[in-house]
């Protein structure tokens, strides 16, 4: 790897130490310990900091949603464009989040590695995932209402309101296992394009890394919590609103919000935590 050499001298000491700055992206060794520090340091944020963060993170997330459902409601695309044009547009939302800077739920299930590292407490783990979750929600649920208040909803004659309504009725009917294994697969995917923006040195990486992973998951049709906190909030602020036959409308209540997001908040802990975090753990860190 093509290097720069900085020696570092204090007068009358000689050389202090050296420090290397390479152009090459980070390993996969040098990604584990990243994310393991950055894991240590999240999980001891302070409380006002830590939920500011969080709030901003779900409003990010909600950002791209709303992007996701202008393109889903273009008729004209067919199911492979509409799907992957879709993922790309949303995944507007974590490269807001790890750009300007942000904690998202999903992302901070990579700190199983400092927890399984013994470098963070269960507790620490706990009130870190427990307080991020809660400001994703206000967050997402924030921008839902205003969204509501833009009347932005009512583009193309109302047909960018129904297809939201109708993205967060059929999220509400799914059954607990399709939603458990979809969160899964949906947070392997997340967590993988965070580990991989660790490898970057540039905002161009990050942004490079992040696109075709969050791509895959949307175009997929895998479940993320934090994007359905917005779909789900915004759809029960305009079910009343629309006036299109919508399918499983019934589901799409305050019970169908919680029967949604259980499964896929464990689903998305397992594919983060457990998948990623953990085998990468068990990879590079256990023996060290």
């Amino acid at each position: 790897m093509e290097t720069i050499c900085i020696m570092n001298r204090i007068p009358g000491q000689g050389t202090k130490s050296t420090q290397k700055f390479g152009i090459d992206a980070y390993s996969p060794q040098e990604i584990s310990a990243r994310v393991e520090e950055t894991g240590t340091t999240k999980a001891h944020l302070p409380l006002v900091q830590l939920i500011s963060l969080a709030v901003l993170a779900g409003g990010f997330i909600g950002l791209g949603s709303i992007f996701y459902i202008q393109v889903a409601s273009d008729p004209a695309l067919d199911l492979a464009v509409g799907r992957v044009l879709g993922g790309v547009v949303f995944s507007l939302g974590l490269i807001l989040v790890i750009v300007a800077g942000a904690e998202l739920f999903t992302g901070s299930n990579l700190i199983v590695m400092a927890w399984v590292s013994r470098k963070i407490s269960t507790g620490a783990l706990l009130r870190n995932w427990s307080i991020v979750y809660a400001g994703n929600f206000i967050g997402a649920a924030g921008l839902a209402l205003l969204l509501f208040l833009s009347r932005q909803w009512e583009m193309a004659d109302g047909a960018v309101g129904v297809t939201g309504v109708s993205i967060a009725a059929t999220k509400a009917s799914l059954p607990f296992g399709e939603l458990f294994f979809k969160g899964v697969l949906c947070n392997i995917l997340v967590c993988l394009a965070v580990w991989l923006c660790y490898a970057g040195r540039s905002v161009i990486d990050k942004i490079g890394a992040i696109i075709f992973p969050i791509s895959a998951f949307v175009a997929a049709g895998f479940e993320h919590s934090v994007a359905n906190m917005y779909f789900l909030s915004s759809g029960l602020i305009l079910k009343s609103r629309v006036s299109a036959d919508i399918p499983n409308l019934e589901n799409l209540d305050i019970a169908g919000v919680i029967q949604n997001l259980i499964p896929v908040t464990l689903g998305n802990i397992f594919g983060g935590g457990v998948m990623v975090a953990l085998v990468y753990y068990m990879v590079y860190l256990r023996k060290r």
